[in-house]
């Protein structure tokens, strides 16, 4: 009787444990980046928080497939917890009523900056003043520099030049170097133009998002540094794929490109040359009006269950905190989204020792994280191609304040957007 009244009382235990435990479902993209760093977090996460089982759907293989299939599933009522979706994208979500606001469990702004959320990590989930995502991994662009080349044309890297003007002066430099080798290179695209811009202090569209305001000074000063690129450094019109193939091969002086290529380059370039990071000039008058927008991923909660709520709201602190920060460095290759982990070295500072040029790429996102710009309406996507053509156009030659306000006018148009 002793015995089994023993295993009655455990298995009441058992049974209780298991009614207490709460299952949160899981939302992921990219399979190639994101699987084992996923395993890992939900290992991580399940150790310090046992009453709570991290339940990971199949992944979607691009963050638009991703969204896409969350959107079907919110149709049919399937919608899974929380979920990874592109920095870019969340606010797809958003629009459909889909994510539930964060404001309430992040508290006090002071509070949350003590806990390595800055205001520039919190804008990029943020829409007319509600969190409605929080950042999981981010890039920006930064300049790739070849060492090598820098010091062929007379200059040093511990004297690297801070402004657009010294930059596209070494370029030239670089340029004149030899006909098999080029000064520095940029892609003709958005989310390029829009770092340059925000190097200016500009916005590609108001707060409100009524109306572009690309087309200002900020704006054609932007533009005019891929005429700049080309005119004065010899720039060529190879695309993407050349490039990120004659930078690791030591042809290219100057890449600008995303911060979370800098393995990939280094892997490339093997022992050709070191691969060096620069953070981007800062052009605007008011440094605080700098932002470089940021590509990467963010988590937002999409139950609005009361209990899973709050078990959804400590699997996000977990992964956004300094903890999963870390897993998601050591394993992506992304710069942090928290800010203390670039503070205190006993999260990443073997890393960061053993990748110098990792540190200097992800500063820059936590000192000027900014929204990449998604356009509205149905057009939004569509509008991007048009910006890309004018940008090849002034690089070959147009005029960039007449082209650029000629394409404001276009995708006001285009967006239905009256002035």
């Amino acid at each position: 009787m002793r015995r089994l009244l023993i295993a009655g009382l455990m298995v009441s235990a058992a049974g209780s444990a298991a009614a207490e435990t709460v299952s949160i479902r899981v939302h992921y993209a990219i399979p190639t980046i994101w699987a084992e760093t996923q395993k890992a977090l939900e290992a991580a996460f399940e150790a310090r928080h046992p009453g709570i089982d991290i339940v990971l759907d199949g992944p979607a293989e691009s963050y638009a497939e991703g969204v896409q299939r969350l959107l079907r599933e919110a149709v049919a009522g399937t919608l899974p917890d929380v979920a990874y979706v592109g920095l870019n994208r969340w606010r797809i979500l958003e629009a459909r009523g889909l994510t539930q606001p964060l404001d309430g469990f992040l508290g006090d702004r002071a509070a949350a900056a003590e806990a390595g959320y800055t205001g520039a990590l919190l804008s990029l989930g943020q829409y007319k003043g509600v969190q409605h995502a929080l950042a999981t991994s981010a890039s920006t662009l930064v300049m790739y520099v070849n060492p090598d080349l820098v010091a062929r044309a007379g200059g040093s890297m511990e004297d690297f030049p801070t402004t657009w003007d010294g930059v596209i002066a070494l370029a030239a430099r670089i340029d004149a170097l030899g006909d098999d080798i080029d000064g520095i290179w940029i892609d003709r695209h958005d989310w390029r133009f829009q770092s340059l811009l925000g190097s200016f202090g500009g916005r590609p569209m108001n707060e409100d998002e009524t109306d572009i305001t690309f087309d200002d000074e900020a704006g054609i000063a932007a533009a005019t540094l891929y005429r700049r690129f080309a005119q004065e450094a010899g720039m060529k019109s190879y695309g993407d794929d050349q490039a990120r193939q004659a930078y690791p091969a030591g042809t290219l002086g100057i890449m600008l490109e995303s911060s979370s290529l800098l393995a990939r380059f280094q892997k490339a370039a093997g022992s050709r040359f070191e691969v060096t990071v620069r953070k981007l000039p800062i052009a605007a008058s008011d440094p605080s009006r700098v932002y470089f927008p940021t590509g990467g991923s963010a988590i937002v909660m999409l139950t609005d269950d009361p209990a899973k709520q709050k078990a959804a709201w400590e699997y996000m602190r977990f992964v956004t905190g300094p903890e999963g920060a870390k897993i998601i460095v050591e394993n992506t290759g992304y710069a942090p989204t928290n800010a203390l982990v670039l503070k205190d070295e006993s999260y990443l500072g073997a890393f960061y020792a053993a990748n110098p040029q990792a540190k200097v790429a992800h500063e820059q996102v936590a000192e000027h994280a900014g929204p990449w710009y998604a356009y509205p309406g149905a057009e939004g996507v569509a509008v991007t191609d048009l910006i890309a053509a004018a940008l090849v156009e002034i690089t070959e030659g147009a005029d960039p304040e007449t082209r650029i306000k000629a394409l404001a006018e276009t995708l006001r148009e285009r967006l239905g957007m009256k002035r």
